[in-house]
């Protein structure tokens, strides 16, 4: 399996993915045209594709969002959303992505990563309740245990205060974990 950079030629490939990873019906839908109009909104999104034998069997995004700290904004990058074809669940292709997107936001000198997830599959990729570090959510329709975080090499301690995701985000009502 290849972790590489989302092409345009997978785009249809991608949003067939999140379509079956989050559910044929009304979310899977709004989970992919969440991923279109997060191209269209942050054209410097990392956009990652699991590769197996020129098959798309994974994704996932990390965007641009916010951190209202008191010093000032820190631009810091938002994990969502990562999908899986059902038939590649629990093979390590979800954490092979993870991985190397963080690897990749790490050496751009981001200094943070936020989630909404499920905090016993993502803590094993070093992902910790956010609250817990200071961090304020966004919404209270967001678990204080599934509002998660990653520090990354350059985070300093200042850098705390409220999570702001971008607006794509509320305009597809895709805030709080339902």
């Amino acid at each position: 399996m290849q972790i590489r950079d989302e092409r345009v030629s997978d785009r249809d490939a991608v949003g067939a993915l999140q379509r079956t990873a989050f559910g044929a019906g009304e979310h899977g839908d709004t989970v992919a045209r969440l991923v279109d109009a997060l191209r269209r909104d942050d054209p410097a999104a990392l956009s990652l594709v699991a590769d197996e034998a020129g098959e798309v069997v994974g994704h996932v995004m990390f965007s641009r969002a916010l951190v209202d700290a008191p010093q000032r904004l820190v631009e810091v990058r938002s994990l969502s959303p990562l999908g899986v074809a059902p038939q590649w669940q629990r093979r390590g292709v979800g954490s092979a992505l993870i991985r190397a997107g963080l690897e990749r936001l790490d050496g751009s000198g981001v200094p943070l990563v936020f989630l909404e997830g499920d905090p016993a599959y993502y803590s094993r990729a070093g992902f910790s309740a956010a609250v817990e570090h200071d961090f304020r959510k966004p919404s209270l329709r967001i678990p204080d245990a599934a509002f998660q975080v990653m520090k990354l090499s350059a985070y300093e301690s200042w850098m705390t205060g409220t999570f702001v995701y971008a607006h794509t985000f509320w305009d597809y009502d895709c805030v709080g974990r339902r």
